[in-house]
């Protein structure tokens, strides 16, 4: 990222392709968002925790689930002893591009090895781990859905009324 910061320089330090991760640094994935500007994020390891995307990203750049971002983690530990619930800082936002080049450099965490976001016809593929777990349930474990009680039951007509009501008319 440029040694600069705000949103001056921030469409430069995007357009540069070339990446390298300092010590602190790390590549995570975007899990969920949570609002007022925190988001939820997983690490190579697996582990879960909440970043803070600034303010300066703000109407720039935008980040959905399944995005990854670069994150200072270098307070991490600390954080999370002082009982602080936000660990992290998003440092960059990766695009497409990006997350392409870094794919088949040794940086890029195993864990996120199979995940593919979007291919360069449009249509997204999934990981295996995501096939997988399709597979296995269908359900989830979820329980049925309820009936709606906000709407009107449908009325029910018998084919014989149905006909007569199209002949009359």
């Amino acid at each position: 990222m440029a040694a600069k910061g705000g949103r001056k320089n921030l469409k430069r330090a995007v357009n540069d392709e070339t990446l390298s991760l300092q010590p602190g640094q790390n590549i995570m994935q975007v899990v969920s968002l949570r609002g007022s500007n925190l988001i939820e994020i997983i690490d190579a390891k697996g582990d879960k925790a909440l970043a803070i995307f600034p303010a300066k990203f703000q109407k720039s750049m935008w980040i959905k689930r399944g995005s990854f971002v670069v994150v200072d983690d270098s307070g991490r530990e600390e954080a999370v002893e002082s009982g602080r619930k936000v660990a992290c800082v998003v440092l960059q936002v990766l695009f497409h591009e990006q997350v392409r080049v870094l794919q088949k450099s040794p940086e890029w965490p195993e864990i996120f090895k199979t995940v593919i976001v979007d291919t360069s016809n449009g249509k997204s593929e999934k990981s295996t781990q995501e096939n997988e777990e399709l597979e296995s349930s269908e359900d989830d474990g979820m329980p049925p859905l309820e009936a709606n009680t906000n709407r009107r039951p449908a009325e029910l007509r018998s084919d014989t009324e149905s006909d007569s009501e199209i002949e009359d008319s």
